[in-house]
Order: structure tokens, then sequence, then C-alpha cells
């Protein structure tokens, strides 16, 4: 009888912990939220005022979101990303203090980023490059890229490990476990690509369909088209777009693992590289 009393208060105890772990982080999200600001001059919001909605098949696809896709992907990313914040606590720890000894500074960065609808958000990723990187420049844009990163930059990019700080993006609201990755602010090309899709109009994703199927290796009229399939498998809602987020998540662990899809560079750099070599 002891032993159960026991284990029950030692339960009673976790639980405990985990909600005030909960209370906390929900405080900080919200203590942390973008300044109303942030949109100030987007100008994808402001071309997107001049459209005609009943003209534009992009919106129309995006009007009406399903039941999965504005309550039942919530609740999966909220309780997960909760999970993820309070299981890899000594990871974070880890990565950090490697970060402050390879090159000494900020141990995270945020970068303007193109959310759902095209508000603006800030994006938290490691440090994987040097104090002296150009702020806010795609790596893809960089001259040599390599010379920016950093010796545990090159780990934590090789393995993805970057992206973790992602996992509290998820937990405020602002990205989801799978979906399109969120382009940069000036990645015009890229989110006029999507708007093709209706790529745009959707929660941005920690990995996604395009992230499985080449990642850095895809040209970007690829990538949003591939984005777009996603969209399009999301919005059948129900247990069909329930099974491809699982899906992605899937082939995201066997990617990761086998540490595909990675080019330094970025965006259609490989392509790039072999037409220097023929």
């Amino acid at each position: 009888m002891a032993k159960k009393k026991n284990h029950f208060g030692k339960i009673v105890a976790c639980g405990a912990i985990l909600a005030g772990a909960a209370i906390f982080l929900e405080r900080l999200a919200t203590a942390t939220e973008e300044p109303e600001t942030i949109d100030e001059g987007n100008t994808y919001l402001q071309q997107d005022q001049d459209k005609d909605a009943e003209d534009d098949p992009q919106q129309a696809q995006a009007a009406e979101p399903t039941l999965y896709e504005s309550l039942g992907k919530r609740v999966i990313d909220k309780t997960l990303s909760f999970l993820g914040l309070v299981a890899l606590a000594p990871v974070y720890a880890a990565i950090a203090v490697a970060i402050e000894i390879d090159d000494p500074g900020t141990v995270m960065f945020k970068q303007k980023r193109v959310g759902k609808d095209k508000h603006f958000f800030e994006l938290h990723k490691f440090r994987s490059m040097k104090m002296s990187t150009p702020h806010d420049v795609p790596t893809h844009q960089l001259e040599d890229p390599d010379q920016y990163i950093t010796r545990v930059g090159k780990f934590l990019r090789r393995t993805s490990l970057d992206e973790l700080p992602q996992i509290w993006d998820i937990f405020r609201g602002k990205m989801s476990i799978i979906g399109p990755r969120p382009a940069l602010w000036n990645q015009e090309d890229l989110i006029a690509e999507r708007d093709k899709y209706g790529a745009n109009n959707v929660k941005p994703g920690l990995t996604g369909w395009a992230q499985i199927n080449g990642r850095d290796e895809l040209e970007i009229p690829v990538k949003a088209g591939l984005d777009g399939e996603y969209v399009s498998e999301l919005k059948k809602g129900g247990l069909e777009a329930f099974l491809f987020d699982v899906r992605c998540f899937m082939g995201t662990i066997s990617s990761v693992l086998n540490e595909e899809g990675v080019v330094e560079g970025g965006t259609g750099e490989l392509k790039k590289r072999e037409g220097e070599l023929n």
C-alpha cells in the first residue's frame, strides 16, 4: 500500500511540475509576442489587398480551413512542442555552451520570416554562422557561404539541430510541425511562386513535403510545387490530412538520419554547382 501511495505521489508531483512549466511557457510566449509594427511596410499584404478574392483561385482555396487544419493540427502542435521543449532542455543547454565556446556571441538569432497569410514573424534558430555574417541574407545569396559557418555550425546544419529552437515558434503558434518552410521576408521569388498554389496561406512548418523530397537541392519552382502538393493534401482534412502529416514526419526522421538534401549555399545550389562542372 505504501508503495502505491509513493508512486501516486510521484505522478502527482510530475503532473504539477509539467503544469507549472506549461503555465510559465504560455506566459512567456505571450510576453515575447512580436510587436504589431512587425508588419509595417509588408508589401505582400498590400498586394493582396489590391486583389479581388473572388477572381483569385489561391484565396478561394485558402478561405475555409478544415477542422483538422484549424483545430487538430494546433492541438498536436501545442502538445508535442511543449513535450519537446521540456525533454530537449538539456540538449538546448549543451548546444548553447558549444556555440559560445566556438564563436562567442549570441547563441540564438531571430530572422523575420513570412508566416501564415504572409504576415511576418520572428523565427528562432541556433546560430551556426559567425557573428560577422551579413544578417537577413539567404545562404544561397552569400558569396562562398562556407567561410561564414562555424565548426559547431557545420555539425548543427548537417544534423538540422540548428532548427530546434523553432519548437518554441511552434508552441507559440507561429509555425506548425509540418508545413512549407517559412521564407525569408525578402525571398520574393519563392513567395511569388508559392502564391500559385496557395502555399502562403497555411502555417509554415518545421519540416514538410518539400523538405523530404530534396530540401536544398530543389530549385524554387520545384520546391513551391511540392509545397502546393502539401496544401492540396492538407485541404482534404480529416484522416487523410493527418496521415500525410505523419508521412512527412516519418520521412523527416529518415532524411535527418541520412543527412539528405543538405547543400551549403541553399536552394538550388546543387544544380548550379553541377552546371559549373559541366
